[in-house]
């Protein structure tokens, strides 16, 4: 392989590297290092300096850290809270979230933003759980009642967006009935191979040797974790879903063969070091790169969708927030309103699927992406305000 294949890959790891450092120099600037990934992205891609360019190494680091990064969502998910009132209401904002996003879909497709309402509608309604959480416990609600609905809330919305994504517009072709029975053989194998798993760590004999080997260089703990992240990722993608589902259910059956960290602690801070600290960087800023800013500069008429796509964020997000207005009061309704509305990384992954397969222009989709962009940068923190203030 020539030397000069690996300059891209050089920059974007450089990239990935500065960028969580800038951030601690600027600790008053509250945003996640993915922002700043994505914006170095843009910057350094041909929309602007032309110093970065997707090629191979790039390309497939950038989609093994899409993967990681669905895993690392999934690995946040509790099974255990999904369960009770709260449940029922998250699961009923969601399809409040469906009702309200479909409408608003069908007038940007009148505009000719766009040429699938579904796509957009889908990818609006998704919350991004890995941006919510850290917001919580930097207010210390986790364990509060408008904690734990937005983190249910933000559950349903990550698991049940990814699934009808895959569902209704997997790259890989078919129809949407064939990939629900796909889908459901896809779920079986998931819980077959955790219920294998889990009798097999209950033996003494292995569950000794797991003990022994996941804080050597040997890492077995995480090396497994790997294999079950890739191996889901491919195997959805075998079978006509698409890959993003397959990493994501890999890190919730993680998740849940992992419920019991006191004689592993170090496990999952292991497979965060991976993730944020090597592939999810890549992705980050490779998407960023393939962002087409130039389109939207060079047409002011696409630059107004922006803000349109962040107030389509906050209605098809926010708005269903407000079934607990009773039970959570005023203030906390509305941060709560701001997380559910809060999402990046699943409209970045939507937005590649859509270009691919021809349903989103790569203006739109990049109006979308600096719509998610601007509801990180602006909804956290004024939720977070929201829940400190008395």
């Amino acid at each position: 392989m020539p030397p000069t294949t690996l300059d891209n890959l050089v920059i974007v790891a450089v990239v990935g590297a500065l960028a969580p450092l800038a951030l601690g120099f600027l600790p008053w600037l509250r945003v996640p290092s993915a922002v700043v990934e994505l914006v170095a992205g843009v910057v350094l891609g041909p929309a602007v300096l032309g110093w970065v360019h997707i090629d191979q190494p790039v390309q497939v680091l950038s989609l093994i850290g899409l993967a990681f990064l669905l895993f690392l969502a999934g690995l946040e998910i509790d099974v255990r809270r999904l369960r009770g009132a709260l449940l029922r209401s998250a699961a009923l904002g969601y399809l409040l979230s469906l009702a309200v996003g479909a409408p608003i879909a069908v007038g940007l497709a009148a505009l000719h933003w766009v040429s699938s309402p579904m796509l957009v509608a889908i990818a609006l309604s998704a919350t991004s759980l890995g941006l919510v959480v850290p917001v919580l416990k930097d207010a210390g609600q986790t364990d509060s009642t408008a904690g734990r609905l937005a983190i249910l809330s933000a559950t349903v919305a990550d698991f049940a967006a990814i699934v009808l994504l895959s569902l209704l517009f997997s790259a890989s072709g078919g129809s949407p009935a064939g990939r629900l029975s796909l889908l459901a053989v896809f779920l079986i194998l998931v819980v077959a191979t955790g219920a294998a798993l889990a009798k097999l760590g209950r033996g003494m004999r292995l569950g000794e040797v797991l003990v022994r080997l996941q804080d050597t260089t040997a890492a077995i703990r995480v090396r497994f974790a790997v294999v079950l992240l890739l191996g889901f990722a491919a195997l959805a993608t075998r079978v006509g879903l698409e890959s993003i589902l397959g990493a994501f259910l890999a890190g919730v059956l993680v998740s849940v063969l992992d419920s019991d960290m006191s004689s592993h602690p170090t496990f999952r801070v292991k497979l965060e070091a991976i993730g944020f600290g090597f592939v999810v960087p890549v992705f980050f800023v490779a998407s960023g790169a393939r962002l087409d800013l130039q389109g939207l500069l060079d047409q002011p008429s696409a630059l107004l969708r922006v803000p349109v796509f962040v107030l389509a964020l906050l209605a098809v997000r926010g708005l269903p927030a407000l079934l607990s207005w009773r039970m959570l009061g005023r203030r906390r309704t509305v941060a709560v309103a701001l997380l559910q509305a809060t999402s990046l990384p699943f409209i970045v992954a939507a937005v590649q699927i859509g270009i691919e397969l021809h349903q989103i222009t790569p203006i739109t989709g990049a109006a979308m992406v600096t719509a998610g962009l601007a509801s990180v940068l602006v909804f956290p923190p004024a939720a977070l305000r929201l829940l400190r203030d008395p």
